[in-house]
């Protein structure tokens, strides 16, 4: 709830706000599986919408789409109303944006495969680290030969390129087995089994698309359907991940700001991490330690703080901690851990209270001005002013339709390519080699006929006349004598006549 240019997370003894100024220190939302952490989620969202800062929230069951209509009010929305001393509670709808990576739920999500990179590439498809250098190498000869790489077609041709030409490649850029370059292609059936198909191409997501305010000056909260893209985890965290360095990459550096440029929810946030090479986890530590300065707060939300490394943990300033449950002596050390990440509160002991606290409460440490964590305290979180459930069909249809971007990402471009210029290249080459075997061809017909009437020559004058053809050509030589000395006599006979 935007208050007195602050936001009013929720009251314990006092009211606890977040400063506007420390929103972009980033922060943490964790809790067991239904604890209040959505609802958390949408007051902030709200909140930051209010303040006119634009958000990106993902929305895992659906329900956070009730966003673009206004709450209603009934008894148990005032009676918790009256408990926190708020008189004024302006129940309303937000600006919303609906995006989607199958594009059945909101405006299509793109991107090319060369803008997504080898390295969260070969995470996708679940590479080996040998496989992930051959992955590498087949962008850097794509990048230098400058054949764009804009879906998974583009893709596959160039990985059965760079395997054609193996041998030939191998002194530029390093030794490429078919081997590696075969395991790939079959990684990447199941990739296109996954959806990849869906989320690779063009029109690509113009990531400033995300940062629009409404004509009243509220921020837009872009809400990206995640319901199907959910079932698929590594998709999802690796997109998400995408996400974020598209962020880093795009954003100018501001500093600190009054208020962030934009405030990014990362939801499930533990997919982000499972199995992940720890280049990888070590380039999103390096990520999220520097977006700060480009005026982005970012938030996960997951279940457990142990679920992030620690490198991330020690980025978030902001934490909103719901209840957790200790069942077992791992679940108990995790509560132990949690407790211990707050600076403690003398009026109770955080450990025991983690493990208590019903529904909407939650404990929470927020930055002070001077960027200090504060004291734990104890809150009743505060409801959103929006729709708790999820929109319909036809409302969701609505927003979608009345979009600025509407038409923009709705139909795919299928542009000339690394598939189309590999195609025509391998054309030429086989009309080439065709002409070539012909000719080949008809030069051996030539060259055998050539040889085949020299050889009958050949055996022809080595073939042993019979008795008869002898005495013929003796009977055919005297005659032949004797008609040319009768006509030479004849002849100088006449001359001498």
């Amino acid at each position: 709830m935007y208050i007195d240019k602050k936001i009013l997370m929720g009251k314990g003894e006092d009211y606890v706000y977040m400063l506007p100024e420390m929103i972009n220190r980033h922060g943490l939302i964790a809790g067991a599986t239904g604890t209040g952490k959505t609802i958390t989620l949408k007051v902030m969202a709200e909140s930051l919408s209010d303040m006119g800062v634009p958000v990106f929230l993902a929305d895992i069951k659906g329900d956070i789409s009730g966003t673009c209509l206004a709450g209603t009010a009934n008894e148990k929305l005032q009676e918790r109303l009256t408990k926190m001393g708020i008189a004024e509670f302006n129940l309303h709808a937000y600006p919303v944006e609906f995006w989607d990576v199958f594009g059945k739920q909101g405006h299509p999500v793109r991107t090319t495969v060369s803008e997504m990179g080898p390295m969260l590439l070969a995470r996708l498809m679940g590479l080996t680290d040998v496989q992930a250098g051959v992955l590498n190498i087949v962008f850097r000869i794509a990048d230098d030969q400058k054949l764009l790489l804009l879906d998974l077609k583009d893709l596959r041709a160039m990985l059965q390129y760079v395997g054609d030409h193996s041998k030939e490649l191998t002194t530029t850029y390093g030794n490429v087995s078919k081997q590696s370059i075969g395991a790939i292609l079959r990684s990447l059936l199941g990739l296109e089994d996954e959806g990849g198909n869906y989320f690779f191409g063009e029109p690509a997501l113009d990531i400033k698309d995300w940062f629009n305010r409404d004509e009243n000056g509220h921020g837009v909260v872009n809400i990206l359907h995640c319901v199907e893209l959910y079932r698929h985890p590594l998709l999802y965290s690796t997109f998400m991940l995408w996400l974020l360095n598209e962020l880093f990459e795009v954003l100018p550096e501001v500093g600190d700001l009054p208020k962030p440029k934009m405030a990014f929810f990362f939801d499930e946030a533990h997919l982000l991490f499972n199995d992940a090479p720890d280049v990888l986890v070590d380039k999103v530590i390096q990520v999220v330690k520097l977006i700060r300065s480009k005026g982005v707060g970012v938030y996960f939300i997951t279940q457990n703080p142990s679920d992030l490394p620690d490198g991330v943990l020690a980025q978030l300033g902001n934490r909103v901690q719901h209840a957790l449950r200790g069942y077992t002596p791992a679940e108990q050390k995790s509560i132990r851990a949690a407790a211990a990440s707050f600076r403690p509160n003398p009026a109770f002991k955080t450990e025991q209270v983690i493990s208590e606290m019903g529904t909407g409460e939650a404990l929470t440490s927020f930055l002070d001005a001077n960027g200090v964590p504060s004291v734990v305290q104890k809150v009743k979180i505060v409801p959103p002013m929006s729709c708790m459930g999820p929109a319909d069909d036809v409302t969701r249809g609505q927003v979608i339709k009345s979009s600025l971007f509407y038409g923009k990402y709705e139909t795919a471009v299928d542009r000339e390519s690394a598939f189309e210029i590999l195609s025509a290249k391998t054309e030429q080459i086989k009309a080439a080699e065709g002409e070539a075997a012909a000719a080949a061809a008809e030069a051996k017909r030539l060259k055998e006929e050539a040889k085949a009437d020299a050889a009958a020559q050949r055996a022809a004058r080595r073939q042993p006349k019979s008795f008869t053809d002898k005495m013929l050509d003796r009977t055919v030589d005297s005659f032949e004598r004797k008609a040319i000395n009768a006509f030479t006599r004849g002849i100088f006979g006449l001359l001498k006549r």
